[in-house]
């Protein structure tokens, strides 16, 4: 099992959104790392959902339920898509400048490739993140 942060921004998809839909298909993504990254997607992955803007916050868990698949909208196969359901709302939002402070979050993607929309998570950053919710 992997883990993974999907951003998106809250205006347009929110963690309260997929809850209220309680799954959605993760699209949207067109960067090339980002894309290999959901290509490496299966079934049972855990992924964080992060809101981007003005929250830069991690919001809530979700998993991944679906095989990486041609985007049904778009006609270039190189893109591809996942469904996702909801898990939980964290206790807390955990802040990006928070994050950034946490030695043992130091070298996480997300710091180094912030623009990047599907980053990879470790498990030891994984427990550390929802350590920070509580």
């Amino acid at each position: 099992m992997a883990n993974w942060l999907l951003k998106t921004e809250p205006s347009v998809y929110s963690f309260d959104a997929l809850v209220r839909d309680k799954k959605t298909v993760w699209d949207g993504v067109a960067n090339n790392l980002a894309l290999i990254h959901l290509r490496s997607m299966k079934p049972g992955d855990r992924a964080f959902i992060y809101h981007t803007d003005d929250e830069r916050a991690v919001i809530g868990t979700a998993q991944i339920t679906s095989k990486p698949y041609a985007d049904p909208k778009e006609s270039d196969p190189k893109l591809v898509v996942v469904d996702v359901k909801p898990v939980k709302k964290l206790a807390s939002p955990v802040p990006l400048a928070r994050m950034k402070t946490d030695e043992r979050l130091e070298g996480f993607e997300l710091f180094r490739n912030s623009r990047l929309s599907v980053v990879p998570v470790t498990d030891e950053q994984w427990t550390r993140i929802e350590e920070l919710a509580q």
